[in-house]
């Protein structure tokens, strides 16, 4: 990478590392839907007029439809599901979940047609991966750590980070980035403003919740893509996946300095493992022999 690769890469990994803190804080104050509803309509307010001053509005709104099944896929339901979550499980330990993406998106493109799974070296990975996940699963709730829902909610969240890509890049081709985001965005705000309005009363917001809500949106969701889009120009779509295995390590990074969160066995055990599985499992011959 050139520096300003390694730059933006290393922005990425801190950026999209930081939503698990940031959520912790933020549902301290609001309800997780209206958190989800402030999230996505800062992000809409400023990535829909960049998206129409560079036409790329207009493809979106052409396929509104597909736009919006994105938009479920990948908002409506697991930042809802996510925030939720985080009220009940560490910051940590639902960034470390997350980091099954690649292994669910190797389900979600094998039942999509892709075959490449059958290679060894990425069905090694997902069992490693596998055992893991059943590291950290098992071993948190033995601990009284986490609880069922919470796991299943974050289960469901990367499979929809993993659908709603394949969905994207079959149906929204050309579809910009920008376009694709902003006009989400502003779909899951209006999805969510009625029940957010009628909660609103109950909601006593603090300086440091505001803040949090302020950077989700700001820079978790219209700063991440923009730098994405950068980097993907870059260095390609497959080497920016790689993101997803140093934001883990972020968040429970993050989570021990501001929130005291504890590292547990199954984070220990279970974290390289994941890790280690979900890079056999996204990596496919050709490109391992590069």
């Amino acid at each position: 990478m050139t520096r300003r690769e390694l730059l933006l890469f290393s922005a990425l990994c801190l950026i999209w590392g930081i939503p698990y803190l940031l959520i912790k804080v933020a549902i301290a104050d609001f309800s997780p839907i209206i958190v989800v509803f402030l999230r996505t309509a800062i992000a809409a307010t400023l990535m829909i007029p960049l998206a129409a001053k560079r036409g790329d509005l207009m493809p979106a709104l052409k396929a509104w439809r597909w736009v919006l099944v994105f938009a479920v896929l990948e908002m409506v339901g697991p930042w809802w599901l996510l925030n939720d979550s985080e009220t009940r499980v560490s910051s940590g330990f639902a960034g470390l979940m997350l980091a099954t993406v690649p292994l669910t998106g190797i389900i979600v493109n094998f039942l999509m047609g892709d075959k490449t799974v059958f290679q060894s070296r990425r069905l090694i990975g997902m069992a490693i991966g596998f055992i893991g996940v059943v590291s950290l699963v098992g071993l948190d709730i033995h601990a009284g750590k986490v609880d069922t829902r919470s796991i299943i909610q974050l289960v469901l969240v990367a499979f929809g980070y993993s659908i709603a890509p394949a969905i994207a890049a079959r149906k929204l081709q050309g579809v910009s980035i920008i376009g694709l985001v902003g006009l989400s965005a502003a779909m899951v705000a209006l999805i969510y403003a009625p029940t957010s309005i009628m909660t609103w009363h109950s909601v006593h917001p603090t300086t440091k919740g505001i803040l949090a809500v302020i950077v989700l949106g700001v820079v978790c969701t219209a700063t991440a893509f923009l730098v994405m889009f950068e980097l993907i120009k870059t260095i390609g779509p497959i080497r920016v996946t790689l993101v997803t295995y140093v934001n883990p390590a972020v968040a429970i990074l993050l989570g021990i300095i501001f929130l005291s969160e504890k590292i547990t066995s199954g984070t220990i055990i279970g974290f390289p493992l994941v890790l280690i599985g979900s890079y056999l499992a996204s990596s496919k011959k050709k490109e391992l022999a590069q």
